[in-house]
């Protein structure tokens, strides 16, 4: 998948104009991205459009327009894109009450390292996790990891053929498996273009 640069982002006027439009074409397309995980995970997987989404939504924010401070936000957002033989996602976990997840993420140490995808027929994937910088500590896990899954080439055209896979979490405090349902994995085949 394309890396984005400057010329595929729209200058901060443009955005204003079209912001609510390309807004509700993201949310659309996010909505076949999500796998839920249980009751207080999920896996939201990124590409290119999700990506521009988040470079637009923080140029607009912080007011960039320069070029050199673009380049740095897309520095920043390119490396979760997708390259044609992985899936990358942020992991979240996702509590809504500020005690029950504070202590949550106090005895889920490692989660990240635990959560997994398995073409069938194939053995579990683990995902390379956290790799601009540590987002966990001795005492606790952070609520938002970023996480590339590898995945060799008879994995991917066995996908391609239309072989399930499944996905799960294995961490001592926290157990989910599903398979992913056929809208993401429409979304996610994509990825390998």
């Amino acid at each position: 998948m394309e890396k984005l640069k400057e010329s595929d982002l729209y200058s901060l006027e443009q955005y204003a104009r079209i912001r609510e439009e390309f807004r509700n074409k993201v949310i659309i397309h996010k909505k076949n991205r999500r796998l839920a995980l249980g009751e207080h995970a999920a896996l939201y997987f990124e590409d290119r459009l999700t990506m521009q989404y988040q470079v637009q939504e923080m140029l607009r924010l912080e007011r960039i327009f320069e070029p050199e401070l673009i380049r740095e936000e897309l520095d920043v957002y390119n490396p979760l894109i997708p390259d044609g033989m992985n899936w990358k996602a942020t992991f979240m976990l996702e509590y809504a009450d500020e005690g029950e997840r504070r202590s949550a993420l106090s005895r889920l140490v490692g989660i990240e390292r635990n959560i997994w995808i398995r073409v069938e027929g194939f053995d579990k994937v683990r995902p390379h996790a956290n790799e601009d910088m540590e987002r966990a500590t001795d005492d606790k896990t952070a609520s938002v990891h970023f996480l590339r899954f590898e995945l060799d080439p008879e994995m991917i055209e066995s996908i391609g053929k239309g072989n399930r896979v499944h996905a799960g979490i294995d961490h001592p405090a926290y157990h989910s498996e599903c398979d992913i349902p056929e809208e993401v994995m429409t979304s996610l085949k994509n990825d390998f273009v």
